[in-house]
């Protein structure tokens, strides 16, 4: 259900009161168009450094995208809770060895924001390979349907 505040809170008066409800603030989902054509280009461009379109994606959101440190009990694998990370040092504290990861957010977590720097970071590199992309005007006009 997307509405108003009031609208919610009418809705969820009506509900059944034996469930749980989830609510947050809707934002508008990022262009499909956008989200393509940056699929296109990380494809063209895993093909001009002969790399695959994960592990150039992964190359792209470690460049240009946002991250986080995380410090995990060593023995514990990360790999079924973080999909892009990079292992950054280790530690011990208190007897316990931990290791710390750089947590990369996914471009589907993204903000339109955040998503418009790494379309621009993934354009920059296109350009440097001589891969032909959307003029200035067209990006942002991709990147403008966000908002």
């Amino acid at each position: 259900m997307i509405g108003t505040r009031d609208k919610a809170i009418k809705y969820l008066l009506e509900q059944d009161t034996s469930k749980q409800y989830e609510v947050k603030e809707y934002k508008p989902k990022r262009s499909l168009n956008a989200n393509n054509y940056y699929w296109e280009l990380v494809n063209e461009l895993a093909n001009a450094l002969r790399m695959g379109k994960e592990e150039t994606h992964l190359f792209l959101l470690k460049e240009y995208g946002q991250s986080e440190m995380v410090s995990v009990v060593s023995d514990i694998d990360v790999k079924p809770y973080f999909r892009y990370f990079a292992e950054a040092g280790e530690s011990v504290l208190n007897g316990k060895r931990f290791k710390h990861y750089k947590v990369y957010k996914g471009s589907s977590e993204m903000n339109s924001k955040e998503m418009s720097i790494l379309i621009n970071g993934l354009v920059e590199e296109c350009k440097a390979q001589g891969i032909e992309t959307k003029s200035k005007a067209e990006i942002n006009s991709l990147i403008g349907g966000w908002k």
